[in-house]
């Protein structure tokens, strides 16, 4: 339950609105229990569930946008304050406090960053980075989860990737980190392999 939650929150960047989907895919699955072909890949076919109520209400959202007002809007600090990290996701996260205080420091700015980057991309790209990078689905099991083609979920994952690339250089270039002439050769070997 904690992998379909965090997958959850993770496509929908809201605890309220994934403990939503969440619930909305369990009982869905309840419902349809008897239409389970192979009980081994019950998992699978939750995630299925699941990404199928994350696309539609998404889809729906995107049909008809609600706005709230400044006072209604969450504050900056409350908007991740129960987010699952990036780091806390990867198999390794003890790497993140390895080293002195200022390597700690700065790989806590890093994961910061990082989880803006990802949480900026397009929904589509985001969810399969999501399933592949963070939760550690394989591709094919990615495209049987979402109906979409494999090729199609490469090339998501890969326009992901891209644009994580660009957005995580944007900030260092914002924070001072990168010197100029060092982004400008960046995106000129990015341009060249296009």
């Amino acid at each position: 339950m904690d992998r379909l939650y965090g997958t959850a929150l993770r496509l929908t960047r809201h605890p309220d609105d994934a403990e939503d989907i969440v619930a909305e895919a369990v009982a869905r699955a309840w419902r349809h229990l008897d239409e389970l072909r192979d009980p081994e890949r019950f998992e699978a076919w939750l995630f299925h569930i699941l990404s199928n109520v994350f696309i539609s209400e998404w889809r729906r959202r995107r049909s008809h946008p609600q706005h709230c007002t400044e006072d209604e809007a969450p504050a900056p600090d409350e908007l991740h304050a129960t987010d699952f990290t990036l780091f806390a996701q990867l198999h390794q996260p003890f790497l993140l406090w390895w080293g002195s205080l200022e390597e700690q420091f700065f790989n806590s700015l890093l994961e910061t960053d990082l989880r803006q980057a990802l949480d900026a991309l397009p929904d589509p790209f985001r969810v399969v980075m999501v399933m592949v990078e963070l939760q550690g689905h394989r591709y094919g099991e990615v495209a049987e989860l979402l109906d979409i083609p494999l090729g199609t979920v490469r090339s998501r994952l890969n326009r992901a990737r891209g644009l994580l690339q660009k957005t995580l250089w944007q900030q260092a270039r914002d924070a001072g980190i990168l010197p100029p002439e060092h982004d400008r050769h960046a995106s000129d070997s990015q341009g060249d392999a296009s």
